[in-house]
Protein backbone atom coordinates (compact mmCIF):
# COMPACT_ATOMS: atom_id res chain seq x y z
CA UNK A 1 0.00 0.00 0.00
CA UNK A 2 1.47 3.33 -1.09
CA UNK A 3 -0.32 5.50 1.53
CA UNK A 4 -0.68 8.29 -1.00
CA UNK A 5 -3.58 8.80 -3.37
CA UNK A 6 -4.39 11.41 -5.96
CA UNK A 7 -7.28 12.34 -8.21
CA UNK A 8 -6.99 14.68 -11.22
CA UNK A 9 -9.54 16.54 -13.30
CA UNK A 10 -9.20 18.89 -16.23
CA UNK A 11 -11.35 21.91 -15.45
CA UNK A 12 -12.25 24.54 -18.08
CA UNK A 13 -11.11 27.50 -15.97
CA UNK A 14 -7.86 29.38 -15.47
CA UNK A 15 -5.56 28.32 -12.63
CA UNK A 16 -5.94 31.77 -11.08
CA UNK A 17 -9.72 31.30 -10.67
CA UNK A 18 -9.33 27.81 -9.20
CA UNK A 19 -6.53 28.89 -6.88
CA UNK A 20 -8.63 31.81 -5.68
CA UNK A 21 -11.37 29.38 -4.69
CA UNK A 22 -8.97 27.05 -2.90
CA UNK A 23 -7.23 29.87 -1.02
CA UNK A 24 -10.51 30.82 0.71
CA UNK A 25 -11.25 28.36 3.55
CA UNK A 26 -14.99 29.14 3.45
CA UNK A 27 -15.09 27.85 -0.15
CA UNK A 28 -14.00 24.41 1.04
CA UNK A 29 -17.54 23.96 2.39
CA UNK A 30 -18.86 24.49 -1.14
CA UNK A 31 -16.57 21.92 -2.73
CA UNK A 32 -16.37 19.32 0.07
CA UNK A 33 -16.98 15.90 -1.42
CA UNK A 34 -16.73 14.10 1.92
CA UNK A 35 -19.71 15.73 3.62
CA UNK A 36 -17.61 16.16 6.77
CA UNK A 37 -17.03 19.92 6.74
CA UNK A 38 -19.53 21.93 8.79
CA UNK A 39 -18.15 25.48 8.74
CA UNK A 40 -14.99 27.47 8.33
CA UNK A 41 -13.87 28.95 11.63
CA UNK A 42 -11.26 31.03 9.81
CA UNK A 43 -12.14 33.55 7.15
CA UNK A 44 -8.68 34.81 6.22
CA UNK A 45 -7.39 34.06 2.74
CA UNK A 46 -4.46 31.66 2.64
CA UNK A 47 -1.47 33.72 1.49
CA UNK A 48 1.72 31.87 2.47
CA UNK A 49 3.29 28.86 4.17
CA UNK A 50 2.79 29.18 7.92
CA UNK A 51 -0.81 30.35 7.60
CA UNK A 52 -3.41 28.23 9.37
CA UNK A 53 -7.15 27.82 8.96
CA UNK A 54 -9.62 25.99 11.19
CA UNK A 55 -12.55 23.90 10.02
CA UNK A 56 -15.42 22.54 12.13
CA UNK A 57 -16.06 18.96 11.09
CA UNK A 58 -18.22 15.93 11.81
CA UNK A 59 -18.14 12.25 11.04
CA UNK A 60 -20.09 9.32 12.44
CA UNK A 61 -17.02 7.74 14.04
CA UNK A 62 -15.73 10.81 15.88
CA UNK A 63 -18.70 13.14 16.17
CA UNK A 64 -17.95 16.88 16.21
CA UNK A 65 -14.34 18.07 16.04
CA UNK A 66 -12.13 20.83 14.70
CA UNK A 67 -9.07 20.60 12.53
CA UNK A 68 -6.42 23.30 12.40
CA UNK A 69 -4.77 23.11 8.99
CA UNK A 70 -1.19 24.36 8.84
CA UNK A 71 -0.19 25.54 5.36
CA UNK A 72 3.13 23.97 4.41
CA UNK A 73 3.24 24.73 0.69
CA UNK A 74 2.01 27.76 -1.21
CA UNK A 75 2.74 28.82 -4.78
CA UNK A 76 0.13 31.21 -6.26
CA UNK A 77 -1.94 29.63 -9.03
CA UNK A 78 0.00 26.39 -8.67
CA UNK A 79 0.03 24.72 -5.22
CA UNK A 80 -1.56 24.71 -1.76
CA UNK A 81 -0.54 22.08 0.79
CA UNK A 82 -1.50 21.70 4.44
CA UNK A 83 -1.14 19.35 7.36
CA UNK A 84 -4.25 19.00 9.56
CA UNK A 85 -4.06 18.66 13.33
CA UNK A 86 -7.08 18.02 15.54
CA UNK A 87 -7.55 21.06 17.78
CA UNK A 88 -10.91 20.25 19.43
CA UNK A 89 -13.06 17.16 19.78
CA UNK A 90 -16.34 16.02 21.30
CA UNK A 91 -15.04 12.56 22.28
CA UNK A 92 -12.69 12.48 25.28
CA UNK A 93 -10.29 10.07 23.57
CA UNK A 94 -9.82 12.48 20.66
CA UNK A 95 -9.27 15.68 22.64
CA UNK A 96 -5.88 17.33 22.15
CA UNK A 97 -3.47 16.36 24.87
CA UNK A 98 -5.44 13.19 25.68
CA UNK A 99 -3.90 10.81 23.19
CA UNK A 100 -4.24 12.52 19.82
CA UNK A 101 -1.05 14.34 18.97
CA UNK A 102 -1.64 15.52 15.46
CA UNK A 103 -0.32 12.88 13.14
CA UNK A 104 1.67 13.85 10.05
CA UNK A 105 -0.54 13.58 7.02
CA UNK A 106 -1.03 16.02 4.18
CA UNK A 107 -3.61 17.39 1.76
CA UNK A 108 -2.50 19.12 -1.41
CA UNK A 109 -3.88 20.73 -4.55
CA UNK A 110 -1.59 21.03 -7.57
CA UNK A 111 -2.75 23.14 -10.52
CA UNK A 112 -1.26 22.89 -14.01
CA UNK A 113 -2.47 25.60 -16.40
CA UNK A 114 -3.05 24.34 -19.92
CA UNK A 115 -2.52 26.30 -23.11
CA UNK A 116 -6.25 26.10 -23.90
CA UNK A 117 -7.28 28.04 -20.78
CA UNK A 118 -8.18 24.92 -18.82
CA UNK A 119 -6.34 23.66 -15.75
CA UNK A 120 -5.55 20.16 -14.59
CA UNK A 121 -6.22 20.08 -10.85
CA UNK A 122 -4.76 17.22 -8.82
CA UNK A 123 -5.86 16.65 -5.24
CA UNK A 124 -3.43 14.55 -3.18
CA UNK A 125 -3.80 12.89 0.21
CA UNK A 126 -0.56 11.55 1.67
CA UNK A 127 -0.48 9.55 4.90
CA UNK A 128 2.89 7.90 4.28
CA UNK A 129 4.39 9.54 7.41
CA UNK A 130 1.32 8.86 9.54
CA UNK A 131 1.25 6.15 12.20
CA UNK A 132 -0.15 2.75 11.37
CA UNK A 133 -3.54 3.41 12.99
CA UNK A 134 -4.19 6.40 10.68
CA UNK A 135 -2.96 4.60 7.56
CA UNK A 136 -5.27 1.72 8.46
CA UNK A 137 -8.26 4.00 9.21
CA UNK A 138 -7.90 5.71 5.81
CA UNK A 139 -7.03 2.48 3.97
CA UNK A 140 -3.76 4.06 2.90
CA UNK A 141 -5.75 7.03 1.62
CA UNK A 142 -8.04 4.94 -0.60
CA UNK A 143 -10.96 5.79 1.71
CA UNK A 144 -10.81 9.37 0.42
CA UNK A 145 -10.71 8.74 -3.35
CA UNK A 146 -14.52 8.95 -3.93
CA UNK A 147 -14.72 12.15 -1.83
CA UNK A 148 -11.74 13.64 -3.67
CA UNK A 149 -13.35 12.85 -7.01
CA UNK A 150 -16.57 14.56 -5.90
CA UNK A 151 -14.61 17.55 -4.57
CA UNK A 152 -13.08 18.16 -8.00
CA UNK A 153 -16.52 17.89 -9.64
CA UNK A 154 -17.81 20.52 -7.22
CA UNK A 155 -14.73 22.70 -7.73
CA UNK A 156 -15.42 22.69 -11.47
CA UNK A 157 -19.09 23.59 -10.93
CA UNK A 158 -18.15 26.49 -8.66
CA UNK A 159 -15.39 27.75 -10.97
CA UNK A 160 -17.58 27.65 -14.08
CA UNK A 161 -20.87 28.86 -12.57
CA UNK A 162 -22.31 31.76 -14.50
CA UNK A 163 -20.30 31.13 -17.65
Amino acid sequence: MENRVSVSRQIPAPASVLFGILAQPANHLLIDGSGMLRRALSDETITQPGDAFVMAMHNDEMGEYEMTNYVTGYEPDRLITWEPVMSAASREEDKPGLGYRGEPHMWCYVLAQGTDGSTVVTEIYDCSRAPEWLRKATQGGERWVPAMTETLVKLEALATAGR
